[in-house]
């Protein structure tokens, strides 16, 4: 994560939280009040955002004290505490659910993330997260599933080249948007080709395709596909994959398989900060 970005997103979430500031703390709490609390799991997942959740303490007072007990990437089983903090009692309560929200959410992704990379131990698909996350949050949610140990796939639209269905009603053919996209990228940025059929994977490989994904092909279409592709071109399957039939998809032998559900239909992990005083 680059700390700039970061810090920027956190900025946006304190300003909408406290547009005024926390009139209900600030009001009731003695300003030299000083507490120690705890971040505690309320359950097991994997950690992914300890760090945005110490930047969210310093930016509301840098003299907060924060130490994590775990980093991210990390396994944790209930009841454990995975940071302490200590400073003055409204500076915590200012940042408790702002970092909180980082935090459960980014370790939800992660956590959900592993479900299926543990699946797949022994085989030699990796899992991609795609462009279905919350509007500005992608540096953080693409983290969170690496954190899980996915893999990231394109970051954004000018990153590769991605022809999907919506490119070819328009142009016409596979082989002509590989073409054309070939003719004016740069050297080095990889063209995909989105195919529903083994034809059209046929013509992507013909046109030079760089990788293909393979879009909610049946499950004989697919492994007659990479019987034919024999790995001269990676594969990827996309579409309504599920934790259930992941193992059966990777068996096939396709590189990779991408999963939209680890950024829009995770489960946030139960964290809570907890003062011990």
């Amino acid at each position: 994560m680059k700390e700039d970005a970061t810090d920027a997103l956190i900025e946006t979430a304190l300003k909408e939280d406290m547009p005024q500031g926390d009139i209900t703390s600030e009001n009731i709490i003695p300003a030299d009040s000083e507490s120690e609390a705890i971040i505690l799991a309320k359950e097991e997942g994997v950690l992914a955002g300890i760090d945005v959740a110490r930047r969210v303490f310093s930016k509301i007072d840098p003299s907060v004290i924060f130490k994590k007990n775990l980093n991210d990437g990390q396994k944790f089983r209930e009841g454990l505490t995975l940071a302490t903090i200590q400073g003055r009692s409204v500076s915590i309560l200012k940042g408790e659910r702002i970092a909180l929200n980082f935090l459960q959410r980014m370790s939800g992704i992660a956590t959900t993330t592993q479900k299926f990379v543990r699946v797949l131990q022994g085989t030699k698909t990796k899992i991609l997260d795609t462009r279905k996350t919350t509007p500005g949050l992608r540096s953080l949610e693409k983290y969170a599933v690496r954190m899980g140990g996915g893999v990231n796939h394109r970051f954004n639209l000018s990153e590769m080249v991605l022809i999907k269905d919506n490119h070819l009603r328009i142009v016409g053919s596979i082989s002509q948007a590989v073409k054309s996209a070939k003719e004016s990228i740069k050297p080095g940025v990889r063209v995909e080709v989105e195919a529903t059929s083994i034809e059209e994977v046929q013509e992507a490989v013909q046109s030079g395709a760089d990788m293909i994904m393979l879009d909610n092909m049946p499950k004989e279409a697919m492994k007659e596909v990479v019987k034919r592709v024999k790995g001269k071109v990676p594969l990827e399957v996309s579409g309504k994959v599920s934790l259930r039939r992941v193992k059966e998809i990777a068996s096939l032998g396709v590189d990779f398989i991408s999963v939209g559900s680890l950024t829009h239909s995770y489960k946030s992990v139960d964290i809570s900060i907890e003062f011990l005083r």
